[in-house]
């Protein structure tokens, strides 16, 4: 089967064509961003790519049209597909119909940590021999890529509550029947496609109402959103971090920490992650592998030896002891608790923060209140302030306890942070783009300094 793809080069529509690559299909894309690394991916694979959505890329006509959810009415190509007739259908609709049908699902969902969690279980399951699949929105580094076919009934996925399509507005969950589920936090996000936290906590329980009475519900203790979700209805098992299982640090930066079953002390993770945020996705992920029969010290052995997702704390470089991380971060949640991390790894050393309000909700002003409240761990912070924004960041980081600078332009920011580094700091990159590649803007500068 001829199958062609509209987005393929998101993170979620490239790894579903690389599954539908390993499925034997015939495999063809588009988008409007066509550049390395997606690209040089996907060519790899086989996969003929098309810059842009002109029709011409219809001939010949495709089996089925795959259409991501960033694709719009107005679209050339969209509006060839529906003037044509062309078979087409949601890359989650697609997933479910080729692939997850058969399998024991395991779903992480959540605000944050999905692509983290989701890899340690990706990894859990592999290193205990079961060569599961998984698609994440990501690279784990234990894989090098993000999505695979696997060949055991496990399938990892990353579990997102955005939406399918646009002839498709569920969530893109819903299509995934998990038979192990992971809720890990439960916040307002999404603001251009929900309208307040009741429309996401309807989509989770649409979500909580697909797993089986044999399957399980994993979340964390004493989370409001998350527990008025389940009292709507819930008919699967359901365990708790800080009930069931638990944690308890023995480095304060969370790299070692015991690991908590019905009470009982069952082993110690030592790894290179930090930070309270992680120790939970950890928890969560030897949780979700012991539910799919990995047995806890096997588990805990993997999570050892699990080495992170690129962009999450990742460090791009060291200059004249000058360290540059980048990291996803883009919710005032997340950005607080990578900080914490990062402050309980360094202690007395000075963490310059450098962020990015990239997401459609931060654009839309939905976080401005909390936002200033959310770096107060950094020693001081550069916040660069995209065009069309319909809000003051100006204004709103008045209320920062923290040295906190904003700027129209990427190189002034690399220059500010070249004047007042000082060797032994810490410089935090935060964004989910590419922040016109200021990672290595910042250490050829400070090569100069």
């Amino acid at each position: 089967m001829h199958v062609h793809i509209l987005g393929i080069c998101g993170s979620f529509m490239g790894g579903i064509a690389a599954i539908a690559k390993s499925l034997g299909h015939t495999v063809t894309g588009s988008d409007t961003n066509v550049y390395p690394p997606m690209s040089t991916q996907l060519e790899a694979l086989g996969i003929t790519l098309t810059e842009g959505y002109d029709p011409a890329q219809f001939e010949p006509a495709p089996d089925m049209v795959i259409i991501g959810n960033a694709m719009s009415r107005g679209n050339p190509a969209v509006e060839y597909v529906l003037d044509r007739n062309l078979p087409y259908t949601s890359g989650p609709q697609w997933l479910l119909e080729n692939l997850l049908n058969n399998r024991w699902v395991i779903g992480v969902s959540g605000t944050h940590g999905k692509t983290t969690t989701s890899s340690m279980i990706a990894w859990i399951l592999e290193d205990a021999g079961l060569n599961p699949g998984f698609l994440i929105g990501g690279i784990p580094e234990n894989f090098g890529i993000s999505a695979r076919i696997g060949d055991s009934p496990f399938f990892v996925i990353e579990a997102d509550e955005y939406d399918s399509a646009f002839f498709d507005k569920r969530s893109k969950f819903v299509h995934y029947r998990p038979k192990t589920l992971v809720i890990n936090n439960l916040e307002f996000d999404h603001a251009d496609i929900f309208a307040d936290l009741a429309a996401i906590q309807t989509q989770f329980h649409h979500l909580v109402r697909m797993v089986p009475q044999s399957g399980l519900i994993l979340s964390p203790a004493s989370e409001p959103a998350i527990e008025q979700t389940l009292n709507k209805g819930c008919w699967s098992e359901q365990q708790q971090l800080g009930k069931t299982w638990d944690a308890q640090l023995i480095n304060p930066d969370g790299s070692v920490f015991a690991v908590i079953h019905n009470g009982v002390k069952v082993g110690e993770v030592h790894w290179t992650l930090l930070g309270q945020h992680n120790v939970n996705n950890g928890m969560m992920a030897i949780a979700a592998a012991h539910h799919a029969g990995v047995l806890l010290e096997d588990a805990i052995r993997a999570l050892s030896g699990f080495e992170n997702v690129k962009r999450r704390m990742e460090v791009k470089g060291r200059v004249n002891d000058i360290t540059v991380y980048d990291d996803f971060a883009h919710h005032p949640t997340a950005i607080a608790t990578t900080l914490d991390g990062l402050r309980n790894k360094v202690g007395q050393q000075r963490i310059i923060a450098v962020l990015e309000p990239r997401s459609n909700t931060m654009k839309m002003g939905i976080h401005q209140h909390t936002l200033a409240h959310s770096w107060q761990q950094a020693d001081t912070v550069l916040v660069y302030e995209p065009a069309g924004m319909n809000w003051s960041l100006r204004e709103a980081v008045q209320s920062s306890n923290t040295p906190t600078t904003c700027f129209n332009d990427v190189q002034e920011i690399v220059e500010a942070v070249a004047l007042q580094t000082q060797p032994g700091d810490h410089i935090l990159v935060m964004s989910n783009g590419g922040f016109e590649g200021i990672h290595q803007r910042l250490l050829d500068r400070l090569a100069t300094v």
